[in-house]
């Protein structure tokens, strides 16, 4: 039987990562690992690249334009995981920061695969090289086996279904690598990248995914 998400309250440490206005939660997720856990096995990901999003203050924004069904996770509070499918066939993650009703979140987008790297590698067989494994928000999705069924989770600690782990002293990438720039395939207003530089990685990392400036008017974006 699947291990069902948790909805407890998240743990004090992971409250004091995700707390704040995404814009400030999106470098201090850079370097901190994420861990899913099914009947499979565990597969973590230390976390290389992510977005910010500001809910209905951001054209960019999947609840700019007030709550759905589709996005209510993101208007719970700091330590919900929000889930959500994208052209119909790959899901993307995001950590909701900041108090309840607010709808701020960090999108996950790339990551390295530090531990079940076997179990990766068997939901991603179309990866080339072990960088590719979770090189972009729906390979980390894969890689980590997330689906809209772990959409409205909470993240626990030690045992739990989802947990993330901020970096150690000293362990998390060097202030002078962390890059911030547009966000990848936003279209509209919110892709600007001058009002919207929310896009943040670890330079020179790797598994960073390419960027990808928005699509043309008419197509739907990743977020």
């Amino acid at each position: 039987m699947a291990q069902r998400p948790s909805r407890a309250p998240a743990p004090p440490e992971v409250l004091a990562l995700l707390s704040g206005d995404p814009v400030e939660v999106g470098p201090r997720l850079l370097g901190a690992r994420l861990t899913a856990t099914g009947p499979e096995g565990a597969v973590t990901v230390r976390l290389t690249e992510v977005e910010a999003y500001r809910g209905e203050e951001d054209p960019g924004s999947h609840a700019f334009r007030g709550r759905t069904a589709r996005n209510a996770s993101m208007f719970a509070s700091a330590g919900t995981i929000y889930v959500y499918l994208t052209y119909g066939m790959h899901h993307c993650v995001n950590l909701v920061c900041g108090p309840e009703g607010l709808s701020r979140a960090v999108l996950l987008r790339a990551g390295e695969v530090v531990e079940g790297l076997e179990l990766a590698r068997r939901r991603r067989p179309t990866a080339r090289t072990d960088r590719q494994l979770a090189q972009g928000p729906a390979r980390l999705c894969q890689a980590l086996g997330l689906t809209r069924a772990d959409d409205g989770a909470r993240l626990g600690g030690a045992g739990a279904r989802l947990a993330v782990a901020p970096p150690s002293p000293g362990c998390g990438p060097e202030p002078t690598r962390i890059r911030c720039g547009p966000r990848t395939g936003v279209s509209g207003p919110g892709g600007d990248g001058e009002r919207f530089p929310w896009r943040f990685w670890i330079d020179g990392d790797p598994t960073v995914s390419p960027y990808r400036a928005a699509a043309p008017r008419g197509r739907k974006d990743n977020r």
